[in-house]
């Protein structure tokens, strides 16, 4: 798990060698074990190591093979590099870890080497004969890749701070990537919050060839099979079990100690007790523990660690924690997030405590049905024939709804005016923060098509041949999961130099998943055929308990503690011209005051937006 940086100027020698550095040292935290560049005529190549396989030197990047025609910097981790690399068995090996199985495979297969691929990762390759620079990343999006472009040279970093640092890019904040915060606490490929600066998407490379910048994906959720033996529900669960118990077992790869986060929950508990079944090794698990009752899950997660023996180590801290930590998980946000404090405090936590490496539980939800959404669109597919043959009809409905005034009836009231009964449609509603019209009355950004409903239309009802709650799914994963979730995973636990693997986001385990048809995968229980595929290996007061999380007094600590902090930012934020100051803080006077109608995170995105911006000095 590393950082990566590069540059390539089209037209002339790089003009300052030193920019390399100024952009790899922008991401320190990512790699504090070693530091490297390469540096020839229009190319410089930088990259920050965090050692995870072979810690030699010999690992270090810059990588080259031994002819010395290619240089390579490569964040991630490729889970299966010794299946790759016994299908080397012409390359002249000098190291024991995946970065020069990549290579080679590189070398021998070109982009055709990435389906062989099982893993996080993002890389780029130089080649100095054919002056072709190529750099792709990994399926499912784990690892970030941001680039900027213009007629003089091209530039891509692992952060947008590392494309910031060379000077070279207008720090100007694009008015689309705001909108797209504002409505859905993230933002969405392509874009990034400063203009010009793009994301690669997931499951793609491109290549920089003499100016010219060619894009290709090789690999796309939604063209993935849907056949398969899924008649035989006992069959599905042992193939479910076998899959995850595979996906745990390849993220185990590692030359230093590995850990799990453990909260207790059912995710964090599948995934410790399949460690403790693939692993002679006793699991390193953590949990964080609060001395206040109604955000402590401890004791769930020490009946885990009892269970299956574990090294445990329960950390204590106190919800006033987060408060004192704000600024520092504020700071460590390469791109804004509404949802990203609470990962930072728990990385670095853990990382405190010793561990490099944790695996996680994250992803079992948006896999098998664990939101309220999943069931209610289900419910809003009962009613399809309606967006047939009753358009007005349900104008009428939403009417009335609107006038109940509750965030549950104004969400259901845009759900009816949706141009289609389908999840394209409905998923943008299910998970907008900032409704279209608040955020017309709080601000002067226009009302155009936001990232995510441009993504999710453009894929021209390709969605529509899985069953219905694979359909969410993969939603959730052009959306939210690959736009928040693992976006926030990687950037808040790398602020601390942790690396965080995933095993419910293994493309084999998801492929086969989203296959499942819906009476087999609907949630009568949470989680059910997660849970139904894992029998015997999880105690029944894990799996029936009441889910919790960390579900702090956000909106408490606003009006309090937290209340001059949010209070100035909000004040300078209306001064912008992108706002409607006057509409923005007659709302959070509302707030104030106790309105129900006003939610605090609605307030708080301006107030992180504002932040970043300030910390960035971003205009």
């Amino acid at each position: 798990m590393c950082g990566i940086a590069g540059i390539l100027h089209f037209r002339q020698p790089l003009a300052d060698p030193s920019t390399i550095k100024k952009m790899t040292d922008a991401m320190a935290h990512r790699g504090p074990d070693a530091h490297n560049d390469f540096i020839e005529d229009e190319v410089a190549l930088g990259h920050r190591r965090l050692s995870i396989i072979d810690l030699s030197t010999a690992a270090n990047q810059p990588f080259t093979d031994p002819s010395g025609r290619y240089r390579m910097v490569y964040n991630g981790e490729i889970y299966n590099f010794k299946e790759v690399r016994d299908r080397l068995s012409d390359y002249p090996f000098t190291t024991t870890g995946d970065t020069e199985v990549l290579l080679a495979a590189y070398i021998k297969w070109g982009a055709d080497c990435l389906p062989l691929l099982k893993g996080m990762f993002a890389f780029a390759i130089w080649d100095r004969v054919e002056k072709v620079l190529f750099i792709a990343r990994d399926r499912m999006g784990v690892k970030p890749i941001y680039y900027f472009a213009n007629d003089h040279h091209f530039l891509f970093a692992s952060e947008i701070r590392g494309i910031l640092a060379t000077g070279l890019v207008p720090n100007k904040i694009s008015t689309a990537a705001v909108r797209e915060f504002l409505s859905y606490q993230s933002i969405g490929f392509p874009l990034s919050i400063i203009e010009n600066i793009f994301q690669l998407d997931a499951g793609s490379w491109m290549t920089i060839r003499q100016g010219k910048i060619t894009t290709r994906k090789y690999w796309d959720i939604t063209s993935t099979s849907t056949e398969g033996s899924y008649d035989d529900k006992s069959q599905v669960l042992r193939t479910i079990r076998q899959l995850l118990r595979d996906s745990v077992e390849r993220r185990l790869v590692s030359d230093v100690p590995i850990g799990a986060f453990l909260s207790g929950g059912i995710d964090s508990s599948a995934v410790v007790g399949l460690m403790a079944e693939v692993s002679s090794a006793r699991p390193n698990t953590f949990t964080i523990g609060f001395s206040e009752k109604e955000f402590d899950e401890s004791d769930y997660a020490a009946t885990i660690a009892r269970k299956f023996n574990t090294n445990h180590n329960q950390v204590l801290l106190k919800p006033s924690v987060f408060l004192d930590e704000l600024d520092n998980a504020l700071n460590a946000m390469d791109t804004p997030s509404g949802d990203g404090v609470n990962t930072y405090v728990v990385s670095k936590a853990i990382r405190q405590n010793g561990l490099t490496v944790a695996l996680s539980g994250v992803g079992g939800d948006e896999l098998f049905a664990g939101y309220p959404f999943f069931k209610q669109f289900l419910q809003l597919k009962k009613f399809s024939k309606m967006w047939g043959i009753a358009g007005p009809a349900r104008q009428i409905a939403a009417s009335v709804l609107a006038l109940k005034g509750s965030n549950k009836a104004g969400r259901l009231q845009q759900l009816l005016k949706a141009p289609a009964c389908s999840i394209a449609a409905f998923y943008p509603e299910f998970r907008r923060i900032l409704s279209g019209g608040l955020l017309t009355n709080l601000t002067h950004l226009d009302r155009q098509s936001t990232a995510l409903e441009n993504n999710l239309l453009q894929l021209n009802g390709s969605m529509e041949k899985f069953p219905s709650l694979s359909q969410v799914s993969i939603a959730e994963y052009l959306g939210y999961t690959q736009h928040t979730l693992l976006k926030d995973t990687d950037q808040m636990s790398m602020a601390v130099s942790l690396e965080v693997r995933e095993p419910f986001f293994d493309h084999d385990l998801v492929t086969y998943v989203l296959g499942i048809p819906d009476h087999f995968k609907f949630p009568h229980t949470p989680k059910g055929l997660l849970v139904d595929s894992l029998q015997g290996l999880l105690p029944h007061e894990v799996v029936h308990r009441r889910k919790q999380g960390f579900l702090f007094p956000w909106s408490v600590w606003m009006k309090n503690e937290l209340f001059a902090f949010c209070d100035q930012r909000l004040k300078r934020i209306s001064e912008r011209d992108f706002v409607d100051g006057k509409a923005l803080l007659a709302y959070w006077d509302r707030f104030r005051k106790g309105d129900p109608g006003v939610r605090w995170m609605e307030l708080w995105l301006f107030v992180v937006l504002e932040y970043w911006m300030e910390k960035n000095s971003s205009n």
